[in-house]
Formats: C-alpha cells, structure tokens, sequence
C-alpha cells in the first residue's frame, strides 16, 4: 500500500470512529497534550469609569431583591465569548464590580463558589454580614466570603458604594460543582461585635482563646487597607522583587497558606518609574489598579491603566508592569494560583532576552462609550 494509500484509509477508519463517537488518539494527541498551557484566553482591559457610569444607570433601572440578587457588571473576556454561553474574565475566573446604594440590602446566600470582595469605592458606611459577622467596607478592603457561608450586603451610609466581587465561577461550573441556596430572609442573624476577627487576627497576633481554632476557612473575613498598606510600604526599606515589585499575598492567619483555599489574592507597589521584569506563570490572573498610572505589556501588547481599570493576564503570559505617573501605583490581584499548586500544575518562567523586557509590538485600544 502507498503513502497516499494507507493516510486514505486512516482517514475512512477515522469517519468509521466518528460515526460510533471514538476517536483516534494519534490523530489529536497534539491538541491534547499540548507542549505548554494552550487556553484560547486574551489579554484584556476594561476602563473604570465605563464600568462606573453604567452601574449607576443600572442603579436607576433595577432594585435589589430575589430577582436581581445582585446588581453587578461583570467583566466578559470576549476570546472567551461563544454563541449561546457567558464568558468569564480568565476560564476559571469571574470578576465583576458591584454597586450598593444607601438604604439598600443585597439579600443574604450561599454558594459552593469561593468569593471575595474588594472594595473601591467605599467610606464605612456599607457593610458585608458572613455568617453572622457584620464588617464595615471602606475603600482598600479586602473581605472574604468563603464556599457555602450565609452573606447578604447593606448600606447604612449616604453615597454610592463599589466594590470588585471575585469568584472562582469558571472553574466549580467546569468541575459541576456549583450549588446555590437563597436564605429564607433577607437578612442573616448577625452575632457577636462587628469586625469581631479583624479585633483577634488583623495585628498579626492572636488571643490565646484562639489557639486552637486553625484551619480552612480563614477566621479573618476583613483584611483592612489601613493595615495593608502600613505592611507594603514597610517593604519600600527593603529590596524590591524584580518581578512583582513591593508585593504581599493576603494569607490566613492561622495557616500561613493563601486566605481562601482556591482563590489567591495579592497586592504589588510600583514606586514611580518603576519597571518589572517579564515573567510569565500557569494560574491567570485579573488586575484591579486601586491608585496610579502606568502600563503593562502582556505577550508584546501594550495596556495602558490608571485608577479603577481591570485587565486580565492569561496563563503562560510574558507580563510586565510599569509605573509611568509621579506617584506610587497600587495593583489588586485575583489569581487561581492556589489550586494550580494544590494539583501540581504551578510552573514559572523568566523572560531572559532583552534584559528581561519585552518588545511593544502593539498598543490595546480600550472601549469606552
């Protein structure tokens, strides 16, 4: 038999497969198992201010309850787009930004999906119940809700408050892992004094009563600004890391580990003119600019931010940042790095041309209507 003979019949044996729905391992292990991460995901940005100018029109259109739930905008990576199906920031993340206004409640839930809430806009007046503990938002906070805890949010203060809400959607949808329950009020029963684990855990000591309640979920739901930022600006006596600049990972106090199991939180500094080298790593991540101006190049794109901007970093993406304003830039990050570790999957990788930068081959265009 030829060469065209034989590759003929391979391919009538493989329409004979089809037919039974089996394939033919020799003709699709490349897509399989691919040399490095193959994930269809595209760098992208969103501007804040779009993002904030319709929030608050759909903050005169729709009211809060059981049918709405939630009113939040959430950011939509059109690489990920498909007729018919919802996309998410990254395939594993969902990241979306939520506006409360006073008097308001969002009413209290529960999901098996892990969530957090970073706050952008925000002077205490808002407030987040997780079961039974109520904390106060204010703009910089971080506050957990961890997998299947009863949370409803509310609004005692006078302005418009907007936080990021951060959950790992794509990935429990893909494991079909997703359960979801309304409580039976609007509101859970709150216990004990508000900010009740930033009182025992948030100074970086514990009460001795505490000593043997250790473990998953984190016992601290607020990790506050005000004791964040004091941390990293601390670390501006130090070394910066070449990579990340002045940066820190939110962790459970008890564990050392990341603060939820499944979703990795971190925040970076960039003093002015400061420029990170490339490096590129498996878990994606999705940026939120919470001060500063500056840009980052991602796989030889160029994105523009300033304050409020969100842009997501694909896995197995060369990325840099730089602060290009006069004074320090502050970036929030949500990564799926923790379950990427917990299975093994974790790698990193430096960029080593060009003294570890990238060439600009192209500069993103935001939309902002």
């Amino acid at each position: 038999m030829s060469t065209s003979e034989a590759k003929e019949a391979l391919h009538q044996f493989a329409n004979k497969l089809a037919g039974l729905h089996l394939g033919p391992l020799w003709d699709n292990i490349g897509e399989m198992v691919t040399p490095q991460p193959s994930n269809g995901v595209t760098a992208y940005l969103w501007k804040w201010q779009t993002i904030r100018n319709y929030l608050l029109e759909a903050g005169s259109l729709l009211s809060l309850g059981r049918a709405s739930e939630r009113r939040v905008i959430y950011l939509q990576n059109p690489s990920l787009l498909k007729e018919g199906k919802i996309g998410y920031a990254t395939n594993t993340l969902y990241a979306g930004v939520q506006l409360l206004l006073p008097g308001e409640i969002a009413p209290s839930h529960r999901h098996s999906q892990a969530a957090i809430r970073f706050v952008i806009e925000g002077d205490g007046g808002a407030y987040t119940t997780v079961d039974g503990e109520k904390t106060y938002m204010r703009r910089g906070d971080l506050i957990l809700t961890p997998p299947w805890t009863w949370h409803d949010h509310g609004h005692e203060g006078t302005e418009p408050v907007f936080w990021m809400d951060g959950l790992d959607v794509g990935l429990v949808k893909t494991l079909t892992g997703s359960f979801f329950e309304p409580y039976h009020d609007d509101t859970y029963p709150v216990t004990g004094e508000p900010d009740r684990s930033v009182l025992r855990y948030a100074s970086g000591v514990r009460a001795i009563s505490e000593r043997k309640k250790y473990g998953y979920p984190s016992p601290l739901i607020n990790y506050k600004w005000s004791n964040i930022e004091k941390t990293i600006n601390d670390l501006g006596k130090l070394e910066p890391d070449p990579y990340d600049g002045y940066a820190v990972d939110y962790i459970n106090p008890t564990t050392g580990g990341s603060a939820d199991a499944r979703l990795g939180t971190s925040m970076q500094k960039l003093p002015p003119g400061f420029h990170t080298r490339a490096h590129r790593h498996v878990h994606s991540v999705v940026y939120h600019v919470l001060e500063g101006t500056g840009y980052s190049v991602i796989n030889g794109q160029k994105f523009e931010w300033s304050s409020g901007d969100f842009f997501v970093v694909p896995p197995w993406s060369w990325h840099e940042h730089h602060n290009s304003g006069e004074a320090d830039s502050f970036l929030f990050s949500l990564n799926d790095r923790p379950v990427m570790e917990l299975l093994g999957l974790e790698k990193e990788d430096v960029l080593q041309e060009n003294g570890g930068y990238q060439q600009i081959e192209s500069v993103f265009e935001p939309i902002t209507l």
